[in-house]
């Protein structure tokens, strides 16, 4: 199985173009190692021609043109994506969506009933894009099952329920329903090897983690080194779980996590918010994470399993 990291960043992208950061500040007069994100999005194959796109960000069009796999080859107008999977409804995994739009063929889209919801009512998107290529929506079941998806042979797709955050736009935002955001379980069927992927997690309860230990890669939630970052950086009065995200450090944080697993799965942090200071390649934080084997997405990275 291969995957792509397309995008790395948290929504609004690294360096995000409004923000005064010591990150972005650094990045841009080029006082700090840190390298440039777009936002984060992935896509995966069993045989490197015909993949799934996970997740649609604003910056799709950028992605695509790095990878010349979902490109056009084939014909006249072509591309490698076969279908797209939506882990949520969140503007920076679905936005891409509208750049999709001059597809010859309706986009075959696989998400949970609650984010086809959100993205029919809250943030119709899919009801726009009925007015250009059309939308074939299949959904992700919450029961377990593992689904396979047309045109990408060899994979399987298992949904897995997580505690996170509706967008603000959703109708159940302050209800939330199972659905809402899940982590993603892909299986090489063949070569029996798996991922599991989830850029937004608030909390690793007992499936969850589960799931984790089953996967030889988890490539999981990076957005904030501490639960106050965003407060103490004067940018925002919310802290990280309140926004649906477990911070790395601190007591039942991420690397804790991380650290329980099985010492030959790979670890990766995906999502990562340009005020998170793992960014600077220099920094004590990104030591850490190197220290317990814990790598750092960036894009371009290519993962082989």
């Amino acid at each position: 199985m291969k995957i792509r990291i397309l995008g790395s960043a948290a929504g609004g992208g690294f360096p995000q173009w409004n923000c005064n950061c010591p990150n972005c500040d650094g990045y841009r007069r080029g006082t700090l190692r840190v390298s440039k994100r777009t936002q984060s999005s992935i896509t995966v194959s069993a045989n490197g021609e015909d993949w799934a796109l996970i997740n649609a960000s604003p910056d799709i069009l950028q992605q695509i043109q790095s990878f010349a796999p979902l490109q056009p080859a084939r014909a006249l107008r072509d591309t490698g994506i076969r279908a797209v999977v939506l882990i949520d409804a969140q503007i920076d995994h679905t936005t891409g969506l509208y750049m999709l739009r001059e597809s010859t063929r309706p986009l075959d889209i696989w998400c949970t009933q609650p984010v086809r919801e959100d993205l029919s009512i809250g943030n119709p998107i899919f009801r726009l894009l009925d007015h250009f290529c059309g939308v074939r929506w299949h959904e992700l079941p919450l029961d377990g099952t593992k689904v396979g998806i047309d045109g990408l042979d060899d994979l399987a797709f298992q949904a897995h329920a997580l505690k996170s955050k509706a967008p603000p736009y959703s109708p159940h935002r302050q209800s939330p329903q199972p659905g809402d955001n899940i982590g993603l379980t892909i299986t090489d069927t063949r070569r029996k090897r798996s991922a599991f992927y989830a850029p937004g997690l608030a909390e690793i309860e007992p499936h969850v983690w589960q799931a984790m230990c089953d996967a030889h890669c988890v490539i999981v939630d990076g957005t904030f080194w501490t639960n106050n970052e965003m407060e103490s950086l004067g940018l925002a009065p919310k802290r990280a779980l309140e926004l649906g995200h477990l911070p790395q450090s601190g007591p039942g944080g991420m690397m804790e996590h991380l650290a329980r697993l099985p010492a030959a799965t790979r670890k990766l942090l995906i999502h990562i918010n340009n005020t998170n200071p793992i960014l600077n390649e220099d920094s004590a934080e990104r030591a850490q994470l190197g220290a317990r084997q814990i790598e750092v997405c960036h894009d371009g990275l290519d993962i082989e399993l």
